[in-house]
């Protein structure tokens, strides 16, 4: 049962850094991909607002630009606000996928480690058992 189970660990192992390498370039390429559809959503956005040049001419120059002013300001940290969450999520999702590529290969190193562990444990167990037997049969004669 023991053998069995390592041996599944080992093709899931095995399996894992194969697929890993693409895995790693298919979620880089995806993430970029969903980067550039927010950035232009955001363009959009940005062209749906274009300045208004009239208000210069006019004869309440003074209150529409000072709207427009505060319009853009507005936009401005809208804009912003958005791109710091984006980046910020960014980070996240970057944390996240180290954390599923790397949690499996500790946890298949750690099994490893362990399994030899415990074949060094059982070789100084039988050392010390085949020096007792070698104590007992000098102590009988």
């Amino acid at each position: 049962m023991k053998f069995k189970l390592l041996n599944v660990l080992t093709v899931c192992l095995v399996t894992l850094v194969v697929l890993s390498p693409g895995l790693v370039v298919f979620s880089i390429v995806w993430g970029r991909h969903i980067e550039f559809v927010k950035m232009q959503n955001l363009a959009c956005e940005i062209n749906n607002y274009p300045p208004d040049n009239s208000a210069l001419f006019s004869p309440e120059a003074g209150k529409s630009l000072s709207q427009n002013q505060t319009k853009n300001e507005i936009s401005d940290r809208n804009l912003v606000n958005r791109l710091l969450i984006a980046a910020e999520q960014y980070r996240l999702a970057s944390i996240l996928q180290w954390f599923v590529i790397i949690t499996p290969i500790f946890v298949g190193l750690g099994i490893i480690v362990y399994d030899r562990y415990l074949v060094y444990r059982a070789a100084i167990l039988k050392e010390q058992v085949e020096m007792l037997e070698r104590l007992w049969q000098q102590s009988i004669e």
